[in-house]
């Protein structure tokens, strides 16, 4: 059983990833005419936002006709959008058919597809053509291809094959960076071969998984799609949850780094501290989650995916505080060495400043980014009439990265302590207090990192 239901999450993947909307331009250079094969590829989470436009009979599950609805408005603002020109004069493109399929997505969500058959006048000379509506702030794969039929191609800027093969596969080398081709420019002679039929599928690139997420994170998204849920199965599905909540910690990110640092830079236990962070990224992480959910599920944040960048430098500012906070500290006490107090009724005004505050400054950072696929559960949940348990699976998803995040914690506070003492006993002792410091100019240069890092990318 428990075979069969994480292998659900493995046969429906989008291999963008959930927030993604892809188009492709397939253009062929015939006689007095330009053709035009236009896909739009929404994934999960776009779809979510758009279905209730297609399901206009609100019964959950769009129509043959539905779907026909929105395609013909999705062809038509697609060609309304097309910028051609044939030798430098303007051309107006025309919709000639248009239809939509709603494929099965992960959490239970479906994805949509539509494919538009467009044509413009045109014939031999120098054709320039520009997508504009995938300059709709969306990330995702923008790919535009030529041929010719009955024509000759003399040059073109754009390949006459499709990487992707029409939005249906994606070459590994490129899910990192993908491909973002807006416009061709093609000049086109007279006279030539008829089109090629296109190569049957098969032994191009392979179906992979989303970028940025596993197996593992799919196999969570799949937990909220089940039909027959039994309490035995929402038992089970609980403890699989937290088991893939603590594993998700263990991926790069939520703080270890620099929990890490601050640990070893103490050189003593801090149980407290420890769970106090664990706590506050659990919190921050899953209060994120339930935020960006109820906004993509209510309509209010069209392009969710612009988010995450922001989150990771609002995430990367809030480490460099936490940074300037320690150091701060360090130095203080490297000043004032006697500072921690002797209980003798006379303040020195040396005491510590509070450490409380760059404890949950790390933890905000580290849970500032809520997890892609714990959104997708929660969306997924809401759209099949099982908000609750997408809820409580986002819950038991937080509960084990909370128990994992502790226990990663509490090793390394124990390690770090191990390592200051052996450092501080060592033939060469360290001067005191200079390990803290170089710890935490390590977390003030790791925050100002992430900062740039996710402005940038």
């Amino acid at each position: 059983m428990i075979a069969s239901v994480l292998a659900a999450g493995m046969l429906a993947a989008h291999p963008l990833g959930n927030f993604t909307v892809n188009h492709y331009d397939g253009l062929v250079a015939a006689p007095h005419e330009l053709r035009i094969d236009h896909v739009e590829d929404l994934a999960e989470i776009p779809a979510a936002q758009t279905l209730p436009d297609v399901d206009t009979d609100r019964d959950g599950r769009p129509s043959t006709t539905e779907l026909a609805a929105w395609a013909g408005g999705v062809c038509r603002r697609a060609a309304a959008s097309f910028q051609i020109t044939v030798d430098g004069r303007p051309v107006v493109a025309t919709v000639t058919t248009a239809s939509a399929t709603a494929p099965p997505g992960q959490a239970g969500l479906p994805t949509l597809r539509a494919e538009c058959q467009v044509t413009a006048p045109a014939g031999p000379g120098k054709i320039m053509f520009r997508d504009g509506g995938s300059a709709d702030g969306r990330t995702g794969w923008r790919e535009i291809t030529a041929r010719a039929d009955r024509m000759t191609l003399a040059a073109s800027d754009v390949p006459d094959s499709s990487r992707s093969e029409r939005l249906t596969a994606y070459p590994r080398d490129l899910l990192s960076s993908p491909l973002d081709q807006r416009t061709a420019t093609l000049t086109v002679r007279a006279g030539g071969p008829p089109l090629a039929a296109a190569p049957a599928p098969g032994g191009g690139p392979e179906r992979l998984l989303p970028r940025g997420t596993d197996g593992l994170t799919q196999r969570f998204t799949s937990l909220v799609a089940r039909h027959d849920l039994t309490p035995a199965f929402a038992v089970l599905a609980f403890l699989i949850a937290m088991t893939l909540g603590a594993l998700h910690a263990l991926a790069p990110g939520h703080g270890k780094t620099i929990m890490a640092a601050h640990a070893i830079g103490d050189g003593r236990s801090r149980t407290r501290d420890i769970l106090t962070l664990g706590l506050t990224v659990t919190l921050t992480h899953t209060a994120g989650v339930f935020a960006l959910g109820t906004l993509v599920t209510t309509g209010a944040l069209l392009t969710p995916e612009t988010v995450f960048p922001w989150l990771g430098a609002a995430g990367g500012v809030l480490v460099t505080a936490a940074g300037a906070l320690l150091l701060r500290r360090a130095l203080r006490n490297r000043h004032h060495p006697h500072g921690h107090g002797h209980g003798h009724g006379h303040g020195h005004g040396h005491a510590p400043p509070p450490r409380r505050g760059g404890i949950m400054l790390m933890g905000l950072a580290g849970g500032m980014v809520p997890s892609p696929s714990a959104v997708v559960v929660l969306v997924g949940g809401a759209a099949i009439g099982r908000a609750w348990f997408g809820t409580v699976l986002v819950l038991a998803y937080g509960l084990g990265l909370a128990a994992a995040l502790v226990t990663v914690g509490l090793l390394i506070a124990g390690s770090g302590r191990a390592l200051a003492r052996r450092v501080l006993t060592g033939r060469r002792r360290m001067p005191p207090g200079l390990m803290p410091i170089g710890t935490s100019a390590t977390v003030v240069a790791l925050g100002l990192g992430i900062t740039l890092r996710s402005l940038v990318l």
